[in-house]
């Protein structure tokens, strides 16, 4: 890795350039506070340079695991091969000794030695983790280096019965051997992500640290797409649900602190003017009187926007005292109504669960129906949607081909106070195969919300004030 044209101060802004490309909002005030920590602390010390530039930097929670990505990118732990006293065993051939290096992994697991693990990590991506052939190495181009190549030869998982006999010995105590079984499983993944480390510096020192960046650093929870996260990526997402129910609860208090005059009431302010002769010196406004209004949602919760349509579900819970009454109707091929799943007390983290197990919700082929709930939530419930209702709808807005019924939706939003639709498809993919989006969206604003950010913005603008 080449030295920063511009020394440390240099870097450091680069470093700072590279957060605000990944969502982290880094201001000049924050930069300057991050310089003063290169001066302040030892640079020899890189977990002291860690903390102290996460403290400079960061101002919301979320943003650490881009952070330590970006750290570790541009303020590498070694460079190359860099010094380790843990030694590959080879063969005379040649070759790494495997078995002898599964030896030595096995007694640093066992001992729990993290320093001695990440050197031997460091080590074996050295001797494993380099792929050859054209185009990847030597003369012909910058070098390959592979996680899985390394972890597939290396395999740490079979190691645990090993590692987990010798620990226990004689000792039967089922509960101790479970504590001791996980301890081990801890270890073997935190080895497996320092060998993801390593070979995420050798890479970035061969094809730079841009390049890397752009598929190795996670995406914070507001900028995950619903419709391409992970099972992970959503459990993090519904523990957002709370942190961010509190903070758009308290931007509605403001708004509701600012509004709290209604519109200028022009007989008053003419009758105080008597008083100043004639010139509205005191303008009088009429008192406002904000009603909660009545909220019915309407939202599909096939596979395709499951994820999107429960988070959004656990949004509305979280904000429900915010309305007079939130009434919850799910569908696939027709629709049902789920409120009582969504009451105070149920389990919210698999209420999603209950609602396809308990709620009939498929007629045929499970395949989203549009046109088909619409008109059940019509035939139904034909009072559920009042003029003092929010008509609220979840979903792509892909018929599988199936009649839109726009004539149903039509009569739904005449009857609403207000209606909006929300579609976690990018808007570009609206209208493009069996999606009536389009369509939709020509009778009632329709919003894109793709990542929980969007989302924040649109169910903001939509709180009553």
């Amino acid at each position: 890795m080449t030295p920063p044209p511009h020394g440390l101060p240099g870097h450091l802004v680069d470093f700072v350039g590279a957060l605000r490309r990944h969502q982290v909002p880094v201001g000049p005030g924050e930069t300057v506070d991050a310089a003063a920590v290169l001066g302040a602390v030892n640079l020899l010390h890189r977990e002291q340079l860690r903390e102290g530039l996460a403290a400079a930097v960061l101002r919301r929670s979320g943003q650490r695991a881009v952070f330590d990505t970006l750290f570790d990118l541009y303020f590498p732990a070694a460079q190359g091969r860099g010094q380790s006293d843990v030694e590959v065993p080879w063969t005379p051939d040649g070759e790494v000794d495997l078995d002898a290096l599964r030896d030595i992994l096995a007694d640093l697991l066992r001992d729990g030695d993290d320093a001695a693990l990440r050197e031997l990590a460091r080590a074996v991506v050295d001797a494993l983790g380099a792929a050859s052939g054209p185009g990847q190495g030597g003369p012909n181009g910058p070098r390959n280096w592979s996680t899985y190549q390394v972890l597939r030869q290396v395999s740490p998982e079979t190691l645990l019965a090993g590692i987990l006999a010798d620990l226990m010995g004689d000792n039967e105590n089922a509960f101790v051997e479970e504590i001791t079984r996980r301890e081990i499983r801890q270890r073997i993944a935190e080895f497996r992500r320092m060998v993801t480390e390593e070979v995420r510096r050798r890479t970035a020192e061969t094809r730079g640290r841009d390049q890397v960046a752009k598929t190795a650093v996670p995406k914070q929870a507001e900028q995950v797409e619903f419709l391409s996260a992970y099972a992970d990526q959503l459990a993090q997402l519904r523990r957002t649900v709370h942190p961010l129910a509190r903070r758009l609860a308290s931007r509605l208090a403001v708004r509701r602190k600012h509004a709290k005059r209604g519109q200028m009431d022009l007989r008053r302010t003419l009758r105080r003017s008597m008083s100043t002769g004639g010139v509205p010196m005191r303008p009088a406004f009429r008192t406002r009187r904000p009603g909660r209004p009545e909220l019915v949602v309407f939202c599909d919760v096939s596979g395709s926007v499951a994820g999107f349509s429960h988070f959004t579900l656990l949004l509305v819970q979280a904000l429900r005292e915010q309305f007079s009454k939130v009434r919850v109707f799910a569908f696939v091929e027709r629709a049902d109504e789920v409120t009582h799943l969504f009451a105070p007390g149920n389990d919210l983290a698999s209420v999603m669960t209950r609602v396809l197990r308990e709620a009939e919700l498929v007629t045929f082929d499970g395949h989203s129906d549009y046109g088909g709930s619409l008109a059940s939530l019509v035939e139904h419930w034909p009072d559920a949607v009042g003029p003092r209702s929010s008509l609220l709808i979840l979903g792509d807005g892909r018929t599988n081909y199936r009649d839109p019924n726009l004539a149903v939706l039509r009569r739904l939003i005449g009857q609403a106070r207000h209606s909006h639709w929300l579609n976690p498809e990018p808007r570009k993919q609206w209208g493009s195969g069996d999606s009536a989006a389009l369509r939709y969206a020509e009778l009632m604003p329709m919003h894109e919300c793709r990542t929980v950010a969007q989302l924040a913005d649109v169910v903001e603008t939509l709180l009553p004030v």
